[in-house]
């Protein structure tokens, strides 16, 4: 999921925001439909559901509270923001009727839509890099000490 929204944020957001407002608009409308498939799902639900998991495995470890910490990065910032701020506005994205759409309300829209998506966006990718970042710790933790005991 870092790669994912770290790639957008980096990439996919520059090339889009030099479209014209209504190109803007349908390649995004475009990218939500089609973000929305099986093997996003599993990324996306598989770690939610897999980092307490992890965790819950590792209680009584060092590494429990740093796989704690990405549990806590990855399910507020990265699926409660999903969930309550980009979901919504995805849908209102969707909602918005751009083939009958005047350049005026078009350009409303983007201004709606645009620079809160991004921002929030950007709060995902900070917050799935830190869950990885405190993951990868947790692993290396707990190789030293596999290390340390053979």
């Amino acid at each position: 999921m870092a790669g994912l929204f770290f790639s957008y944020s980096i990439s996919v957001t520059l090339g889009l925001g030099k479209l014209n407002d209504k190109e803007f608009l349908n390649a995004m409308q475009n990218i939500n439909r089609e973000i929305q498939n099986v093997p996003f799902f599993i990324c996306f639900f598989g770690t939610l559901l897999l980092l307490p998991i992890t965790s819950f495995v590792h209680y009584k470890q060092k590494s429990f509270l740093l796989l704690l910490a990405a549990t806590l990065f990855y399910l507020i910032g990265v699926f409660a923001v999903t969930v309550f701020v980009n979901v919504p506005l995805n849908n209102t994205l969707e909602s918005f009727d751009l083939t009958n759409a005047s350049n005026a309300s078009a350009r409303q829209m983007r201004n709606i839509f645009e620079n809160r998506w991004n921002f929030w966006n950007n709060i995902r990718t900070l917050s799935s890099l830190c869950s990885i970042f405190l993951i990868i710790v947790a692993c290396v933790c707990n190789s030293h000490k596999l290390k340390k005991h053979s």
